[in-house]
Formats: C-alpha cells, sequence, structure tokens
C-alpha cells in the first residue's frame, strides 16, 4: 500500500455542468486509489443545472465532500475556496483536477507519490513524454504558445505553466497566500506556480497524457485567453516578498 505519512490529501475538482462525467470520475479515483492512504474528494460546484450538484450530493460520503456555491463564479475563486476549505479542516495537500476526464485519475498516484518530496508537483503536457490528444491545431498552438509566452515573460523554467492538474503541499500555499493572488481565469494557474517559483518552492514536473473531453462543453474561449496575455504582465511586474 503507497502510504504518504502524515499527509491528508484533498482533490479539488471545480464542477458546472458535468453530468455526463461525474458518477465516472468517481468510480475512477476510487479505483485507482483504492490502495492509497489518507485522500479525499472535495467538488465546488458553481450552482450547475443539469444535475451535477444533485449527483454529487447522492454519492456524499466519509471520501466525498460538496462545497455548493450560489453562482458561477470561475475556475480560479473555486480553487481558492477549496484550497481554503482544506485549511480550515487541516488538510495537508491538495490536487487541483478537472472534472472532464482531461485530466487521467490514473496520475493520481504519481502525483501523490511525488509530494512526498515536492512543494508543487505539475502533471504536464510539456516535458518529454507527455502530449496531448484531440485538440485542434489552432487550441495546441495557443496552449504551447502560451506557456512558452509566459516562461519568457516570467523568466520561469517550468513547462507547463497553464496546466490545470497539479498538487501542492500546504506549506508552499500559505507562503504564496491565497488573498493576493490577482487573477481571476486561466491566468491563475500560471500566477500560482510563478508565486511558487519565486519561494523557491521544490518543484516536480513529470509527463502526462492529456485528452480532451469526450462529454459536456470545454469553458475555454477566446476572452480568457486575452485575459492571460494581459495578466501575464502584470504578475511579472508584482512585488513578491
Amino acid at each position: 500500500m503507497l502510504k504518504l505519512i502524515n499527509m491528508k490529501t484533498l482533490i479539488i475538482i471545480p464542477t458546472y455542468n458535468e453530468k455526463d462525467n461525474i458518477k465516472n470520475l468517481i468510480d475512477k479515483i476510487f479505483l485507482t486509489l483504492k490502495n492509497v492512504n489518507d485522500w479525499e474528494i472535495l467538488f465546488v460546484d458553481d450552482n450547475s443545472k443539469d444535475g451535477t450538484k444533485e449527483i454529487i450530493q447522492n454519492a456524499i460520503c466519509d471520501k466525498i465532500h460538496l462545497l455548493q456555491r450560489t453562482d458561477k463564479l470561475g475556475l480560479a475563486s473555486a480553487y481558492i475556496d477549496g484550497i481554503k476549505y482544506g485549511i480550515r479542516y487541516n488538510y495537508d495537500a491538495f490536487i487541483q483536477m478537472d472534472a472532464d476526464f482531461s485530466h487521467n485519475p490514473k496520475y493520481l498516484v504519481n502525483i501523490i507519490e511525488y509530494l512526498k518530496n515536492s512543494d508543487l508537483v505539475i502533471a504536464s503536457r510539456n516535458v518529454h513524454g507527455g502530449k496531448v490528444i484531440g485538440w485542434s491545431l489552432l487550441r495546441t498552438i495557443i496552449s504551447k504558445g502560451g506557456s512558452l509566452y509566459s516562461r519568457i515573460i516570467l523568466n520561469c523554467p517550468i513547462t507547463d505553466l497553464t496546466g490545470g492538474f497539479n498538487g501542492w503541499k500546504k506549506d508552499i500555499i500559505e507562503k504564496i497566500n491565497l488573498n493576493d493572488i490577482i487573477s481571476k481565469g486561466y491566468c491563475f494557474q500560471i500566477e500560482m506556480k510563478y508565486r511558487a517559483y519565486k519561494k523557491n518552492a521544490k518543484i516536480k514536473e513529470f509527463p502526462i497524457i492529456f485528452e480532451d473531453r469526450k462529454f459536456g462543453k470545454s469553458k475555454m474561449n477566446k476572452s480568457i485567453f486575452f485575459e492571460a496575455f494581459i495578466n501575464v504582465i502584470r504578475i511579472r511586474f508584482l512585488k513578491l516578498t
């Protein structure tokens, strides 16, 4: 059995209209982590209208929790609320994960294992061995270009700054201070990682195969990318202490 000594881990999964994925996702996580100690799931739901929250409510148990929000407040605030929930209830580590199966649950074991000796673990599409399946050429260029642009502007060596499948130790989260985060959307992942890098976090990237969602509708749009383009410059000139 894989043991994460003295490290209670919370898997945070934001949801908005993901009814076609939730039941299968829960089943896959339980199967994948059946031999792993001290993990739980927190769904942060933005008042889904398609039955997502009802599916989660029916699944609630000692391993599954729901943080129900009253409106569609966005990914960044969902993760911030989820992490603050975890800190309040004495979790030691956090994993950020999408609900649409683009983040394959099989990699959760790797993240938990690497967190033993790292402050930040990044399930990376961009290191050797990682790749994306199912994206158009344009979306691939935008994603890889976004990471490269961010690396150059921020002078940061992390290869997948924009990726959303990450593991965090509570200690580095507290050094970052979630109340100082300025990003509201897509750029949230970039800012979090950059702040961790500037705090001299021990960072581990490992390769994953990222597959585009098969069910439901992507939340990505042009305005999100534009916001990230502008915010990277703002982040570069933050006074980080």
